[in-house]
């Protein structure tokens, strides 16, 4: 695999509607704490959100066949103690949608005609094309008009090396996923992306996350950047190989000297079964010395060791 394979090479086409969906309903405040911070300090966060998918699919039906959309309607509740709506548009498709403004008005219309309350729509758009910035919908005629304005957020302009800097230094975890995101729209390099894909990860272990929030974080990241097989193969080497020199920083020095005490002794019996008593305990002052990762080693050259000084050298 050359430097140069595209990354639109891959088995499969990237599928970023729906790990938007699931980021969208699992990081629901991370996601308008980072993107939409002045709705996020509106709402009265001791109040779940309510997630209404029926409802969406059943004022939906006529949008544009072949389009791909992440949206989500949430119930929340305001802090002045009135319930809302907020429609969220996520414009997962690689090219600007000429009717953008109008859907989005259409909408809007339709929520607010069914629950005769205040309806909110926000939009995220994904795609590449710095002059697309739909945010709002005008209509005029023989003095009746229209004028439907919407707040936006263009991933692309996050792009931009200081914007790119506020996700990196931010401990909101959506960050990650904008961030993986712009690479998989950006990046057409699939050694690049590769790489990138590997910072990412990285980015959500150093954080210090519990293991159970990086497992999720990680898997909407591998849902979002894929790679060409063999690259995959590649980069799953290297995490692995990263996951098992990561997980040490997590044991304190008293684990850690426990678990030194366990290998030496498990070793010690592995020795005295082999060689004898009397040479076990020849070597004992430097199994009980070494450190876990040495002990480890000299455990699996024992078991085809024909001498005890083999195991050392």
């Amino acid at each position: 695999m050359t430097a140069d394979t595209q990354a639109t090479d891959t088995s499969d086409k990237p599928d970023y509607d729906s790990p938007w969906k699931e980021a969208l309903e699992r990081f629901f405040p991370e996601f308008l704490a980072l993107l939409f911070p002045a709705i996020h300090a509106q709402i009265d966060w001791s109040v779940a959100p309510v997630f209404l998918d029926k409802e969406l699919q059943q004022i939906g039906g006529n949008s544009p066949r072949g389009r791909r959309h992440a949206d989500k309607l949430v119930r929340v509740r305001a802090k002045d103690g009135s319930d809302l709506y907020v429609l969220i548009h996520v414009e997962v498709q690689g090219d600007a949608e000429s009717d953008f403004n109008a859907r989005m008005f259409l909408y809007q219309t339709r929520l607010r005609d069914r629950y005769q309350t205040d309806v909110v729509s926000l939009a995220v758009l994904t795609d590449t094309s710095p002059s697309f910035r739909p945010k709002s919908f005008r209509h005029a005629r023989w003095g009746c008009g229209i004028v439907f304005r919407f707040p936006v957020v263009k991933l692309l302009d996050y792009a931009e090396p200081e914007r790119w800097a506020e996700l990196e230094a931010s401990d909101n975890v959506f960050a990650l996923v904008v961030m993986a995101q712009i690479r998989a729209k950006v990046t057409y390099d699939a050694e690049t992306l590769k790489r990138w894909k590997f910072r990412l990860m990285r980015l959500m272990y150093e954080r210090g996350h519990e293991r159970a929030l990086i497992e999720e974080v990680l898997r909407l990241i591998d849902w979002m950047i894929r790679l060409p097989k063999e690259l995959e193969a590649e980069f799953r080497q290297e995490l692995y190989a990263y996951e098992e020199q990561y997980r040490m920083p997590y044991v304190t020095t008293f684990e850690q000297a426990g678990i030194q005490k366990g290998e030496a002794a498990i070793l010690m019996r592995q020795f005295a079964r082999k060689f004898g008593t009397d040479s076990a305990e020849t070597y004992r002052p430097r199994i009980e010395s070494a450190e876990p990762e040495q002990l480890e080693a000299w455990s699996e050259r024992i078991l085809n060791a024909e001498t005890p000084e083999t195991i050392f050298h």
